[in-house]
């Protein structure tokens, strides 16, 4: 498979399913290795299953991004798969529909650790490792990619958490 992405090494998060499946086959069919985190891992496996069926290079990964040390792990998987790191998708997310008035504070904390702390989580650590690389003279070319939502300009009812960790 080749394609404008060829040779490149992606971790797409929350790729088990829904939009991040659909990123990492399109970044695939463009030539790209691409690590497949989510935490579930029956829907990741498919999903990799189906990418090297067709060919292409795909890993699962388990590593919970809402965890500093733990979401190092899905960087260090990339490097050690595929031999480098390119691309950061950070597309994982939840949802916990609720009223602003009868919201909890669980229900806004577990919001923002997907959509704003796990966001913080892997990119520092790619972040991390492409300085390393530049400080060592090496070329860098990357990419961090944020998965956005339209609740985050206009508001969503029922989810000031989510369009809060969105804006």
């Amino acid at each position: 498979m080749s394609g404008i992405l060829e040779g490149r090494v992606a971790i797409i998060t929350g790729a088990g399913g829904g939009l991040g499946a659909a990123h990492a086959r399109v970044f695939v069919a463009e030539g790209c290795s691409v690590v497949v985190n989510d935490i579930n891992q029956k829907a990741a496996q498919a999903v990799v299953d189906e990418i090297t069926s067709a060919g292409g290079k795909a890993v699962v990964n388990r590593s919970d991004i809402t965890n500093y040390d733990d979401s190092l792990n899905a960087v260090k998987q990339a490097i050690d798969s595929f031999g480098d790191l390119h691309i950061v998708v950070n597309n994982a997310g939840i949802n916990r529909d609720r009223m602003f008035a009868s919201m909890t504070e669980q229900e806004w904390d577990a919001i923002m650790a997907v959509h704003l702390k796990g966001h913080f989580c892997i990119s520092s650590h790619a972040v991390h490792y492409w300085r390393g690389q530049s400080k060592e003279g090496k070329p860098v070319d990357a990419r961090i990619i944020n998965t956005t939502s339209g609740a985050g300009l206009q508001g969503s009812i029922g989810q000031s958490n989510y369009a809060a960790a969105k804006a």
